[in-house]
């Protein structure tokens, strides 16, 4: 039996549809999820579910009973995402799980000097228990969604003619989420995957001002890319009703990528793909228009 966690969010409903696509039987997988009315879709499909939350410990090793693989959909809430990752764990253990997938994220710098220290923490701490957990691991190390670029580069970029985010120089590995999702699935799926950490980010980094070539040779409206310190971009975004929370957000992954945290690039999601992962220049291309 193979178990998702966060099974209604994007990442878990696409990892359950591909291995259905796969061929693992939709009877062997279970969805984990908070409530009935998130079930439906999948018992429609004939997925097995389990209701169950992060923060209740019972309903985890009720729900992870029988559960051979289990991929852990890292909690959304950052706050409260270092105890309900304890729970997964111990539950996982007290269920005698054989075999843990966790979704980690990329990063450089492991300190408190980190621009993303406050996600980064939880992520450290997590696979730290994991692998003294004594359950097999494989971690997977998330770049940035390539589904979230827009919203650094801008929406509206087109109309506005730039590209207005304080990254400096420095270059993202970015990587659409369907596809991490898809090499998630081939790991639950597959053998030989037990204690390898995998890097799930592009074969190529690119600058936002290679994204800004990118859209002017696209669009044929010149796109320029303008970096201005971090105080300044938080103002701006600030002026135009953005709340903070999504600023500070926003604003930390940018001093991240100036920082070359997200400067990664691997042949890890080309091989468990079986080919190479979209690349920015398509994304973007296929974004403004153009096959």
């Amino acid at each position: 039996m193979i178990l998702v966690t966060g099974a209604s969010g994007h990442f878990g409903t696409a990892t359950i549809n591909f291995l259905i696509e796969k061929g693992i039987e939709a009877t062997t997988i279970k969805a984990l999820v908070r409530n009935e009315t998130a079930a439906d879709a999948f018992k429609k499909i004939g997925v097995g579910v389990a209701i169950g939350d992060y923060d209740d410990y019972d309903s985890l090793v009720s729900a992870f009973k029988n559960v051979e693989k289990l991929l852990l959909v890292s909690g959304s809430d950052v706050m409260q995402r270092l105890s309900q990752h304890q729970n997964v764990i111990n539950a996982a253990k007290e269920a005698n799980v054989k075999h843990l997938v966790y979704t980690s994220f990329q990063r450089k710098n492991e300190t408190e000097t980190s621009p993303l220290w406050i996600v980064a923490q939880s992520h450290i701490q997590t696979e730290k228990w994991i692998k003294e957990s004594g359950i097999a691991y494989t971690i997977l190390k998330n770049n940035l969604y390539m589904d979230f670029l827009p919203g650094f580069i801008g929406e509206k970029v087109v109309e506005t003619g730039a590209i207005y985010v304080p990254a400096e120089n420095g270059k993202v590995s970015a990587v659409l989420r369907s596809e991490m999702a898809e090499a998630a699935a081939t790991i639950l799926a597959t053998s030989g995957h037990t204690g390898k950490e995998y890097n799930f980010t592009n074969s190529e980094a690119v600058s936002y001002q290679d994204m800004a070539q990118i859209i002017s040779d696209v669009t044929g409206v010149t796109i320029s890319y303008n970096s201005p310190t971090v105080d300044a971009y938080e103002k701006t975004m600030s002026n135009y009703g953005m709340p903070a929370e999504v600023i500070g957000i926003f604003s930390s992954f940018a001093k991240a990528q100036a920082e070359g945290e997200l400067d990664l690039e691997s042949s890890d999601l080309e091989v468990l793909l079986g080919r190479k992962p979209v690349s920015t220049k398509d994304f973007l291309s296929n974004l403004h228009g153009q096959k």
